[in-house]
């Protein structure tokens, strides 16, 4: 089926659900992605992953620094059918999330109601939870709320750390929203509200939510571990000189009932085995 897309993204995940509608002859008419930011030692102004693969397309990108009149008109103009927002990373006023006939679809990396907010893969690890899933929804002005068009659960590894399990997540929901879109498009997916008593939140991470106590609970350690792998990164201080040095954790495991560090990246030093590190202390 023929259809208008406005897709809304910013990140590298994107282009997989972007390829993913390609493939399937959904290609979007309009590409809405954050405007370029400063990046790397040089801070040059650099694209999205998201712009650049519409500008490899010829595919027209709009990157609103206000989401006012203006920007509606512009976005009015291509005539979308719906849009489908994928860690777009801003806020979409309610007016903008009705435009479309069909409205909005956003996709979420959790089993909604079940933690809704901006770290549901990192909060899905800290809780121990066994399962997690991808959630596409009717975007709804507040967080996460929406009714849900179509739901997919998958176990989550015991060793498993946020990035992996968010990629795979990411072909999952690639996957689910082609395979689901043409249905609700045409009446076919009755989208189903969500239960508010059970709902939970979680919320943005911060740099100090890494900091443990390396003789703490092992399996509350190593759940953070893996947790926040990618950022901000597991971390503890040991005074060394006069003064507190950080020491990130690289490597890790849960061996035992015991956290196991296996590596180490000391503050103004290189990686290296805990072991060795340890050495060097003494």
């Amino acid at each position: 089926m023929k259809i208008r897309i406005a897709f809304w993204g910013t990140p590298e995940l994107t282009a997989v659900y972007l390829d993913a509608l390609d493939a399937a002859g959904m290609t979007p008419v309009v590409i809405v992605t954050n405007p370029d930011r400063p990046k790397g030692r040089g801070q040059e102004l650099a694209p999205t992953p998201a712009k650049m693969w519409a500008q490899a397309r010829g595919i027209p990108v709009l990157e609103p620094e206000k989401m006012d009149e203006a920007f509606a008109i512009q976005l009015g103009a291509f005539h979308p059918d719906i849009s489908i927002v994928v860690a777009y990373g801003s806020i979409i006023p309610e007016r903008l999330i009705t435009l479309p006939e069909h409205k909005t679809l956003n996709v979420h990396y959790s089993l909604l109601p079940r933690f809704r907010g901006a770290s549901p893969t990192e909060a899905a690890i800290l809780a121990g939870d066994e399962a997690t899933g991808v959630a596409i929804q009717v975007m709804a002005q507040k967080l996460d709320s929406g009714p849900i068009v179509a739901q997919e659960w998958t176990p989550i590894g015991e060793d498993e750390t946020a990035p992996e399990l968010r990629a795979r997540l990411t072909d999952i929901g690639a996957r689910l929203l082609v395979e689901k879109l043409p249905d609700y498009l045409e009446g076919r997916l009755q989208p189903v509200p969500q239960d508010e008593i059970s709902a939970t939140r979680c919320g943005k991470m911060h740099k100090e939510d890494g900091l443990i106590d390396p003789e703490g609970d092992a399996l509350s350690n190593y759940r953070k571990y893996r947790a926040y792998f990618e950022w901000p990164r597991t971390y503890f201080f040991i005074e060394q000189t006069g003064r507190q040095m950080r020491v990130i954790i690289t490597e890790a495991a849960y061996e035992n009932d015991a956290f196991v560090i296996k590596r180490v990246l000391p503050e103004g030093k290189k990686e290296m085995n805990y072991a060795d590190f340890l050495r060097g202390l003494k």
